[in-house]
Parts: structure tokens; sequence; C-alpha cells
């Protein structure tokens, strides 16, 4: 079952690192999966073309089934294996309605810290703006703010949708845990801080943490005076 599965990843990328969660939440431990380096343009090698031509990671391949996009692979994988594993998607349509609106949010979430992240090494020099910089940055405190007021309204101890670990979490506790990583304050956000210390504990998210996080804990502050 698993063994006809692979996937080539990237440490530390967020979409990577859902869909190796949810591989774990499933049940699925013993998929081929090859780890592969950004900064050597492994990602753009022969193999991973093979099956996604945009050379992105994640790629990832069941059987003769391709699915790249992480959320596809993630609902994928829900629905493939069902009755195994963690159950990611409610039967209510009450919960499950929260789940699907905190999933897709969170692509605005990712957006908007890709603006601030990558915005000197995706922006030529002589075309970066100060303005532009400082409204990226202020448009991520205030997705961040919208975030930390989800958390601010449900019980403590509360997932991303609720009293359990769901598809929603799968897919936003990466993005969170990349905000940390990057110098999100604590203090400023300590909701957002209380999610990320228990979710990270989790067996799936402890299995699939990035190799490269373990070895430097801390990255650079870009978002530490947000």
């Amino acid at each position: 079952m698993a063994s006809s599965m692979i996937l080539y990843w990237g440490s530390g990328s967020p979409p990577c690192w859902r869909v190796m969660i949810a591989l774990e939440e499933k049940n699925l431990q013993g998929y081929q999966q090859k780890l592969l380096s950004f900064e050597k343009n492994e990602h753009k090698s022969e193999p991973v073309m093979a099956i996604n031509p945009r050379g992105q990671l994640p790629s990832f391949k069941h059987g003769d089934n391709i699915i790249n996009e992480s959320f596809g692979a993630c609902l994928y994988l829900e629905n493939q294996f069902k009755s195994q594993g963690t159950q990611l998607i409610p039967d209510s349509s009450a919960e499950q309605a929260l789940v699907y609106q905190r999933m897709f949010e969170t692509l605005t979430l990712q957006q908007k810290m890709a603006d601030v992240i990558y915005y000197t090494w995706r922006v030529p020099e002589d075309e970066r703006h100060d303005s532009a910089v400082k409204r990226n940055k202020e448009a991520l405190s205030a997705e961040l703010q919208l975030w930390e007021g989800y958390f601010q309204k449900m019980d403590a101890g509360s997932y991303a949708a609720g009293k359990n670990f769901t598809m929603a979490d799968v897919m936003v506790f990466p993005q969170i845990a990349y905000a940390f990583r990057f110098g999100l304050s604590q203090e400023k956000f300590p909701k957002l801080e209380e999610y990320h210390n228990l979710v990270k504990e989790r067996s799936s998210v402890q299995a699939s943490w990035p190799p490269h996080w373990k070895e430097t804990p801390q990255g650079m502050e870009i978002l530490k005076d947000l």
C-alpha cells in the first residue's frame, strides 16, 4: 500500500510538510521518499520533472496516480484511506464546514507570508520599494491577528477547527510553525504560540519535523517586528 507511494520533498517547505503529516496521520509510514535540496536545484531534476513539469515540491505519486498540489494530495489520502488512521474530515456538516473554511484560508496566510519572507529573494534589488515592504508586512500582520482572534474565541487546547485534530491542522500548522521560525513574536501572538506548542508535540509532526530545523532551530528573524 504505502510502498507504492513516492514523495519528493524539501526540508522546511510547508506544502511538503502537509503531505508528510497527512501520510503519518493515515498510518502510511513506509512510503518511498526522496529529500531534495532547493539550493542545489534538485527539484528540477529529471525524476521530479517526469511527474511534475513545474519542477516543484512536493511531487507525489501513488501507483499510477500523480497529485502534486499539497491540498489535493492530502485530500486524496483522506479519501482513499478514510477508515485508516486519523479521520481528518469530520462527518458533521457544521464541523466539516469549519474545517474546509480554515483549510482554504491557509492559502491566504501562505501568500501573505510569502510576500514578506521571499520579497528580497524574488524581487530584484533595483525594483524593491520600502512602501511595498511596509504594505506587505501590514497585510501579513492583519492576517495573523485574524488567526490569533480565531484561537482567542476557542477553548484552551483547541485545534484549528475545534477539539479534534483535522485536515485544517494539517494545512495551517506548517505555516504557523514557519512563521515562528522566521521570528514571529510569541508575546504578540500568544494564542498562536499555544497552538504551535500543542501541535508540535503530536507524533505525526515530530516524525516529519524538517531535518534542518533540528540542526538550526532558529531561522532568520524577518517577522520579529510584526
